[in-house]
């Protein structure tokens, strides 16, 4: 049985790899778009740490290339404060890599400040896409 399983994987070797190299191009639009829209739910993330309430961007920030902006309001529907992202690495293997430098993926609130969240993504064609959450369906355990 060990004589077939290596010439089974030789031949889907490649598939693997184009897979691999495409998963991480996803720099526009068109390629981050649907992958956003089916983690609507877990675009940010609420966590109370530390005395405070800790909101994380994580998500929106791994899918940031191919966006050009991201608005969120807290206790507020305006959704009209621009998060600041980290720049998209183009040119580099992983452009959507987070190298976290001078920038981290959460900001800091008073403990039980948030109760529901807002956020818009503006994607690099124009096109917007809304979530507005209350803190339960965001908070982590």
């Amino acid at each position: 049985m060990k004589k077939l399983a290596f010439p089974c994987l030789v031949a889907v070797l490649p598939a693997i790899a184009a897979l691999a190299a495409a998963a991480q191009s996803f720099t526009t639009a068109a390629e981050v778009k649907p992958i956003l829209q089916a983690t609507k739910s877990s675009w940010v993330a609420l966590r109370e740490y530390d005395g405070n309430d800790m909101l994380y961007f994580t998500n929106l920030e791994s899918w940031r290339c191919g966006l050009s902006q991201v608005r969120f309001s807290v206790n507020s529907t305006a959704a009209t404060k621009v998060w600041e992202m980290e720049p998209c690495h183009e040119g580099e293997a992983h452009p959507n890599a987070l190298k976290l430098e001078a920038h981290l993926p959460y900001t800091v609130l008073p403990l039980g400040m948030a109760t529901s969240v807002s956020v818009v993504v503006v994607y690099d064609d124009g096109s917007e896409d809304r979530v507005d959450y209350d803190r339960k369906a965001i908070l982590m355990p």
